[in-house]
């Protein structure tokens, strides 16, 4: 039985770990703070039992499961790992120092990776002597059902360690895709004009939150709107990846932060959690106002510009056709994979409407990929 070790309690840590004792691994999940292993056990409790109460596994299952998982406050306690899931705090310095007391405790094969979701995998796996067994796995909340599973070899990731962590997560049932170790990787970086250009639709007067909303769920076919989705993840969470992008982009425009958020953060209306955010859930929703016509335009503006990064993505090699079509239809819910999108819709119609913005605004942020110039050029397709 392979063992696997998971550093952090919290909500990811918890899922994880759910899913790799699940899988028949012997698993040991850490955490400093004995409430946090409290918190997880109880939790993972009455998952398991809701899943015996739904009939999705039976109570034998349900023992077995619990019987591989130790919850432990020592850190030695990880010792005999063939792999372990750091999912701690979004802070370089302190996962540096983590990945040094791991490599300490554990023997020279065993996988050591990072759930981050923003942070360079080579800047983490440079505080290893041995940095080649070093390596992104990047889940989605709430990882036991979130089917994607974004792998990020660093630049000293060896073949070995990509390929092993393949073979582990798919025979977890998972969807993986490999992604170069470039900020956000595929649905982090992909996924901001979907919250971005909304922003800036509602901040130009054109629309509001409910009708921005609106507009992609009943045209676009999203399951949820920009704004709900933002006061879901939590506008203190979502604007910081944000910014985080950014910053790791030297700045780059198209992925400039909104003021509108930035204010909701600091007002503390992180939204659906603080009961506050773009709505108030302490009072019936906003009416859309809706215009079909007004929704097509806010779509296509918005559609736009996410298969323009997707294009880019394919432009600077970042990860396969096929694959960034899969993270966003299954990391995010997307309701078709952005580049097959594009084919349907026209490559030259979406090259036109990002030219038209660009020309319009003299801004970078609408840019056209320079990938979409040449396949227009040469009459190609994604697919």
């Amino acid at each position: 039985m392979i063992k696997v070790s998971i550093i952090g309690a919290g909500t990811m840590g918890s899922g994880i770990a759910q899913i790799a004792a699940t899988k028949g691994h012997e698993v040991c999940l850490y955490d400093s703070f004995n409430k946090s292993l409290e918190n997880s056990k109880n939790n993972l409790n009455k998952i398991l039992n809701r899943l015996v109460e739904k009939e999705k596994i039976n109570n034998e299952k349900k023992e077995q499961i619990i019987s591989r998982l130790k919850f432990s406050s020592n850190l030695k306690d990880i010792q005999g790992s063939s792999l372990v899931i750091e999912a701690i705090i979004e802070d370089l310095s302190i996962k540096q120092k983590l990945f040094k007391e791991i490599e300490s405790i554990v023997d020279k094969n065993c996988i050591i990776a990072t759930n981050t979701s923003s942070l360079s995998i080579a800047s983490i796996a440079g505080a290893c002597e041995k940095a080649d067994r070093v390596i992104g796995i990047h889940f989605f909340n709430p990882a036991p059902l979130m089917p994607l599973v974004e792998i990020i070899p660093a630049v000293q990731t060896s073949e070995e360690t990509n390929k092993k962590t393949k073979e582990l997560i798919d025979g977890w049932d998972k969807v993986t895709v490999i992604v170069k170790d470039t900020p956000g990787f595929i649905v982090n970086r992909v996924a901001r004009p979907f919250y971005g250009e909304a922003l800036r639709i509602y901040e130009e007067g054109i629309a509001d939150f409910a009708t921005i909303d609106w507009a992609m769920k009943e045209i676009g076919g999203f399951k949820m709107g920009p704004f709900e989705l933002m006061d879901y993840i939590g506008n203190d969470v979502n604007y910081t990846v944000t910014e985080t992008v950014f910053t790791a982009f030297y700045f780059d425009p198209r992925y400039k932060p909104s003021f509108t958020q930035k204010r909701m953060k600091e007002a503390g209306y992180y939204g659906r959690k603080t009961g506050k955010g773009f709505y108030d859930y302490s009072q019936d929703l906003p009416e859309p106002k809706r215009d079909y016509e007004l929704a097509k335009k806010i779509l296509f503006r918005i559609l736009s510009m996410l298969i323009n990064e997707a294009a880019d993505a394919v432009f600077l090699n970042i990860a396969t056709k096929k694959d960034i079509d899969l993270a966003m239809t299954k990391g995010v819910n997307y309701p078709k994979g952005l580049l097959s999108w594009s084919d349907e819709i026209g490559i030259k119609k979406v090259f036109n409407q990002l030219d038209e913005l660009y020309n319009e605004y003299n801004e970078d942020r609408y840019r056209p990929s320079p990938i979409l110039k040449r396949m227009i050029k040469n009459n190609q397709t994604f697919f």
